[in-house]
């Protein structure tokens, strides 16, 4: 799927400035771009004036582009998945914190029917696509203090339901450190 960017919405007039003329381009530039934090998780023009992002950065501000082109086929999905060292860049969660996966709250995006990853050059949907827990549709906006909330409240039930013996700050401090790493590497 392609479509030219013509509408000179915010982020939209953004990328045209950097040159990138159509939604092939867009989603190649940005899962080229390093992994990492932006500075404001609200303002999704820092993915491109900081040049890096994070799966939830990336795909809200692909996801923003395609609303501001009038593209309704595209959707923003928040997943969570059991993050291992298996699916994903991170350090081994058994080894070094005594736990079997860590439920990882993840973005990407839903063309049509197909789940679509550009979080980095290597990512894939189908490395994750069995580890799956949840998923549901999110506007771009959802990705800061909706995103981060349903996260912690999701581990807070997972660490009660499957009777974890660490404590929910424990396994968010085993995430951190697996992002950390995941994002120095």
């Amino acid at each position: 799927m392609n479509f030219n960017i013509t509408t000179l919405l915010p982020l939209s007039e953004l990328v045209i400035s950097k040159g990138i003329q159509d939604w092939i381009s867009l989603v190649s530039h940005v899962k080229n771009l390093p992994y990492g934090r932006n500075e404001n998780r609200e303002d999704l023009s820092l993915v491109i004036k900081e040049g890096k992002g994070s799966c939830s950065s990336k795909h809200a501000f692909l996801c923003e582009v395609a609303r501001e082109n009038a593209i309704d086929n595209i959707q923003l999905v928040l997943g969570v998945y059991k993050m291992t060292s298996a699916n994903t860049n991170i350090l081994h969660t058994e080894e070094n914190f005594g736990l079997p996966y860590i439920p990882e709250a993840h973005c990407y995006l839903k063309i049509n029917a197909e789940r679509v990853d550009v979080t980095s050059e290597t990512a894939s949907f189908f490395n994750l696509k069995d580890a799956i827990l949840y998923e549901e549709i999110i506007l771009p906006s959802q990705v800061a203090a909706y995103k981060v909330d349903f996260h912690k409240k999701f581990i807070k039930n997972w660490v009660k339901e499957e009777r974890i013996t660490k404590t929910f700050e424990e396994v968010w401090s085993a995430r951190e450190a697996c992002i950390r790493y995941l994002s120095e590497s």
